[in-house]
């Protein structure tokens, strides 16, 4: 699908663009924006060319967070359906998904925010259940590491580079 980014602002959806992705170290660089919509659709923009040149449906619930694996051309993405999905983001085949934070409680799993390590297989998520969990692709997405304690929704999470 493609389409002007003027179109794109008169869409009623909300969205938010979630990353950006660079290629190609020597000019002409290209930047390609990634955003998630409350429709459960992602979106990936050509910067340059201010033209829409991927849009698929993730799933029938809001994707709140959503980043880009570069070096592995993936994109990745939560969603309140609780779920991480991962997808190639030249073919959109589904690399990978899998329940990531289900409910507890009364607590959703809601996907608040993914952070994707500059370096290591690794991807931190946190949401709506009070946790950060660390996943590792290289072990089939396998969670590392859960930190545990904190009192409200994890709204964002980083790497320290």
């Amino acid at each position: 699908m493609v389409s002007s980014w003027s179109q794109a602002q008169q869409q009623p959806p909300s969205a938010a663009v979630t990353d950006y992705c660079s290629q190609r170290p020597t000019p002409p660089i290209l930047f390609r924006l990634l955003a998630s919509l409350f429709t459960g659709v992602l979106h990936i923009w050509d910067h340059n060319r201010l033209i829409l040149i991927k849009s698929f449906e993730v799933t029938d619930r809001p994707v709140r967070a959503a980043k880009f694996i570069a070096r592995k051309q993936w994109v990745v993405c939560g969603a309140d359906d609780q779920h991480l999905h991962v997808y190639d983001y030249n073919t959109m085949d589904k690399v990978k998904q899998f329940e990531a934070h289900p409910k507890v409680g009364r607590l959703e799993g809601w996907i608040r925010s993914i952070a994707v390590h500059p370096m290591l297989p690794y991807v931190l998520t946190s949401g709506d259940d009070c946790m950060i969990k660390l996943w590792d692709w290289d072990k089939d997405w396998a969670c590392c590491q859960v930190f545990e304690g904190h009192y409200s929704y994890v709204m964002q999470v980083v790497f320290n580079p």
